[in-house]
């Protein structure tokens, strides 16, 4: 193959998977603020109690669902940015390819943006709800976790960046655990 084959190779790879990861952040957002409500309204405290670490339990879990296709989609940019900063380094890559390969990375960091403020959300909405306050304790940090694959990415840490996240997955499933 030659440098030009490679690079469009390249390019397409990244504008694939560009595209998936904004299919993700609609969802991240959407997903984040959608709040389900019971069926019937419960009468007892003990069922209000109920149904609210229900809720608060499909929120956790809906969490886990999107950072996991975050990660995912992750792992593919992330190679194929360390791709192209490689080649850049070699004075090997296009101005085309360079530019995609920033657009890119901007859609990562706004994606962990993204994921990180659900967190925060998610935080706050268990601290100030006294059903799930005793829940909260250990979902706390989670957002801190994803704030510091914030601050990876930033520094083009892409990699680490998602190994931060999994560590709030881990997190994550922890408080799920625990809910049921």
């Amino acid at each position: 193959m030659n440098k030009k084959t490679v690079e469009e190779n390249i390019l397409k790879r990244l504008t694939l998977v560009l595209l998936a990861t904004l299919i993700v952040v609609p969802i991240t957002a959407s997903a984040q603020t959608r709040k389900r409500t019971p069926t019937k309204p419960s009468t007892s405290t003990a069922d209000r109690a109920a149904v609210v670490r229900n809720s608060g339990a499909m929120r956790v879990g809906d969490q886990i669902k999107i950072m996991s296709r975050f990660i995912y989609i992750l792992g593919g940019v992330a190679k194929g940015l360390e791709s192209v900063d490689a080649a850049a380094k070699r004075n090997e890559a296009s101005p085309a390819v360079l530019q995609q390969a920033e657009q890119s990375k901007a859609t990562v960091r706004s994606s962990i943006r993204n994921v990180r403020e659900g967190l925060d959300k998610l935080e706050i909405d268990f601290r100030a709800t006294p059903e799930l306050q005793p829940y909260y304790i250990k979902l706390a940090g989670s957002a801190a976790g994803a704030a510091t694959a914030e601050q990876q990415a930033a520094n083009n840490q892409f990699d680490a960046a998602g190994r931060s996240l999994l560590g709030v997955i881990n997190r994550l499933t922890d408080v799920l655990l625990i809910m049921r």
